[in-house]
C-alpha cells in the first residue's frame, strides 16, 4: 500500500486514543444522560472530562464545548441555527468565501431559499483571502462571516485573527471552520476572537464520527444558535441524540495529546515538507506549488507536476503513495477543483495537480523510498 499521504482526508488514529476508546467500550456501558444509576454517572463523567480536554486545547471554557458527529454537522448548526435570530434581528446577510468546504458553501447557498443574502469572496492567486475584501462587504444587516482557518486542499492559512478583531468591533458573528488547523495552529486559534468554531476529531488523529462546535460566550451568553434537529435535550439542547461516549472520549484524548505535542509536531511536519521539496528539487521534474508557501501550513502541499495528469498519477502510484487531488468529500467528482479554479488557475494546471498531506508520525525514510517511486512514474507519464 505504500506511504499514506492523505492526512487532510483522515489522519490515522493514535494508539493512545484507540486504547482510551476500547476501555470505554469494554468497561463503561452507560448512557451519559441516564440519571438513575452509576453506569450513567460514569459515562457522564467521561464525557465531561473529554469536554475539559477539548476546552483546554482551545483555551475556552468547558461550558462552551458541544459534541457533534463532526465538522459538517457543526457547520450546519452554526449557520442554520441562527435563522430564528436573523428573523428577529433583521440581519440576514452572510459573508463567506468560494474556497470553503462544501459543508459551509452548500449550507449558506441553501439559506438563500430562506430569504438570506450571501456574499461569496474569491481568494487571491496565493490562495489566501484578502481580509479587506471580506471586511469591505460587512453591512449593517450582516449576521455572520463564516471562514475556514486552513484550506483543506491547498493548506493555505487564512488571516482569521485580523478579521476576527474587526468583526468583534462591528458586532458581527464570526464562525471558523478549524477542521484542518485544530491541534496544529493552537496559539493562533487561542488568540483569535470568534463566536463559533467547528472541527472533526479524525483530522487530529482522533476517531471518525465525532466533532465539536464551540460557542463562545459574550457577556455570559452563548451565541443565539438553536438546534436544527429535534429529538432530545442532549448537549444542552444544541444537538439532540445519544452521546457516543467512546467517540467523545477519543476526541478528548486526541485533543489532550495535541495540546502536549503541537509544538514538536510542527517541527516534525516541517521536516517532512522539507524532505518532499528536496526530493522534487533533486529529481529534475518540472513542478510548482498551488498557493504561496509562506502562507502554507507545515503538513500540506498542493503540487502541480507539469504534463502529468493527476488521475493517471494517482492510479499509477496507488501501491506506493496514498495521495489525492482534492477534498475527500468531492474526490469522486472529476470536475476541476473548485478551490483551485477560484484561485484563477488554468484548467490544465488544475488537471496536473495533487494534494499531499502528512503527519508528525510520517516515516521520512519510507517517504524517501516511496515518493521517489512516485516521481519516477510521474516522469514517465510526462513523456
Amino acid at each position: 500500500m505504500g506511504i499514506y499521504l492523505d492526512y487532510n482526508a483522515s489522519a490515522p488514529i493514535d494508539e493512545a486514543v484507540l486504547d482510551t476508546m476500547i476501555d470505554v467500550y469494554r468497561n463503561h456501558i452507560g448512557n451519559a444522560d441516564s440519571r438513575t444509576h452509576d453506569y450513567g454517572d460514569q459515562a457522564r463523567g467521561i464525557v465531561e472530562n473529554a469536554r475539559k480536554q477539548v476546552a483546554s486545547l482551545l483555551g475556552v471554557s468547558a461550558g462552551e464545548v458541544f459534541f457533534t458527529s463532526g465538522a459538517t454537522e457543526s457547520n450546519n448548526i452554526a449557520i442554520q441555527g441562527l435563522e430564528a435570530y436573523a428573523v428577529r434581528s433583521g440581519k440576514k446577510h452572510i459573508i463567506t468565501s468560494s474556497i470553503e468546504h462544501k459543508a459551509v458553501l452548500e449550507t449558506v447557498k441553501a439559506m438563500v431559499t430562506k430569504g438570506f443574502e450571501i456574499d461569496i469572496v474569491d481568494p487571491e492567486q496565493s490562495g489566501q483571502l484578502d481580509p479587506d475584501k471580506i471586511l469591505s462587504r460587512v453591512r449593517e444587516d450582516t449576521l455572520l462571516v463564516s471562514l475556514m482557518h486552513v484550506n483543506n486542499e491547498t493548506g493555505i492559512i487564512q488571516p482569521i485573527e485580523k478579521i476576527g478583531h474587526f468583526l468583534r468591533e462591528k458586532n458581527v458573528l464570526f464562525h471558523i471552520d478549524a477542521t484542518q488547523s485544530c491541534g496544529k495552529l493552537v496559539d493562533e486559534l487561542r488568540n483569535t476572537p470568534y463566536d463559533m468554531l467547528s472541527f472533526s476529531a479524525h483530522k487530529l488523529r482522533g476517531p471518525q464520527g465525532v466533532g465539536v462546535l464551540v460557542l463562545r460566550k459574550k457577556k455570559y451568553k452563548l451565541p443565539p444558535v438553536k438546534a436544527i434537529m429535534y429529538g432530545g435535550q442532549q448537549e444542552r439542547g444544541i444537538r439532540p441524540g445519544t452521546i457516543p461516549v467512546a467517540l467523545v472520549a477519543g476526541c478528548g484524548k486526541s485533543c489532550e495529546l495535541a495540546e502536549s505535542t503541537y509544538a514538536d509536531n510542527r517541527i516534525k511536519t516541517q521536516a517532512v515538507r522539507d524532505c518532499i521539496i528536496g526530493l522534487l528539487k533533486e529529481s529534475g521534474i518540472k513542478y510548482s506549488f498551488n498557493g504561496a508557501l509562506e502562507y502554507c501550513i507545515s503538513n500540506t502541499l498542493n503540487l502541480c507536476l507539469e504534463g502529468v495528469s493527476s488521475e493517471a498519477l494517482m492510479i499509477s502510484t496507488k501501491n506506493y503513495c496514498g495521495i489525492s487531488n482534492g477534498s475527500a468529500c468531492t474526490s469522486k467528482n472529476y470536475a476541476p477543483s473548485y478551490v483551485l479554479t477560484a484561485m484563477g488557475l488554468s484548467p490544465e494546471r488544475i488537471e496536473n495537480s495533487v494534494r499531499i498531506s502528512w503527519g508528525p508520525d510520517t516515516d521520512i525514510n519510507l517517504l524517501k523510498t516511496d515518493f521517489r517511486k512516485l516521481i519516477d512514474i510521474a516522469k514517465m507519464l510526462a513523456q
